[in-house]
């Protein structure tokens, strides 16, 4: 086995996540295609909102070496974030990691094509951070000029986000994405979804 790099198949899954067998078939096709030799498998099950160097991804990242591969079904499972994804990738490619999205067919490997699409992704978040910031600051002014209070109140609700639906109800309108809302208050994007609609809110976000 001496004399292949590393090689890790990354699959982040979910309970609705039905292509788990596909996905290895595909990272298992790239990996023979490459002569890359054997894969290592790790399925990390999606959990809350944790920051990717709180996940078993921030182990993987440290074991990799220059040389070794990491291989996804696609970029957007390596994060809940562009930031996230662009902080892992970024870790990777100082450390001389390749990375390969079957998605796509995207290897980021050090050339000038991946240094491109990097700087585009940073791009990207940084616009898209900017956006939902300034969108959230105008939803919570345009609430506090209706005279409606923001922030917890005292005494519990039914759910968590019981206390906070003017809010919710006021980023939704206002094009926040459900990751982000999700994260704002601390729960997983099902939990939002499901108070979402056992309260008949309009939701135009995406996730």
């Amino acid at each position: 086995m001496s004399g292949y790099p590393k090689v890790i198949g990354y699959l982040r899954v979910s309970t609705q996540d039905q292509d788990l067998e596909k996905n290895k078939a595909e990272i298992l096709a790239f990996a023979n295609e490459r002569k890359l030799g054997p894969v290592e498998w790790l399925e990390e099950k999606v959990s809350g909102v944790k920051t990717w160097r709180k996940r078993e991804i921030a182990q993987v990242v440290e074991s990799l070496r220059d040389g070794d591969w990491l291989i996804v079904p696609e970029l957007s499972r390596l994060g809940r974030s562009t930031l996230d994804i662009l902080d892992i990738l970024a870790e990777l490619r100082k450390k001389g990691v390749n990375v390969y999205a079957v998605k796509g067919d995207w290897t980021l490997n050090g050339t000038i094509e991946s240094k491109v699409f990097l700087t585009m992704m940073a791009l990207f978040s940084e616009i898209e951070r900017d956006l939902i910031s300034a969108r959230t600051k105008e939803a919570l002014k345009a609430r506090q000029a209706a005279g409606l209070k923001l922030g917890r109140p005292k005494g519990p609700g039914k759910s968590r986000l019981d206390p906070y639906r003017l809010e919710i109800e006021a980023l939704l309108k206002n094009g926040s994405r459900l990751n982000f809302i999700a994260a704002r208050y601390n729960v997983t994007v099902p939990t939002l979804i499901n108070w979402i609609k056992k309260n008949n809110i309009d939701k135009t976000s995406k996730p």
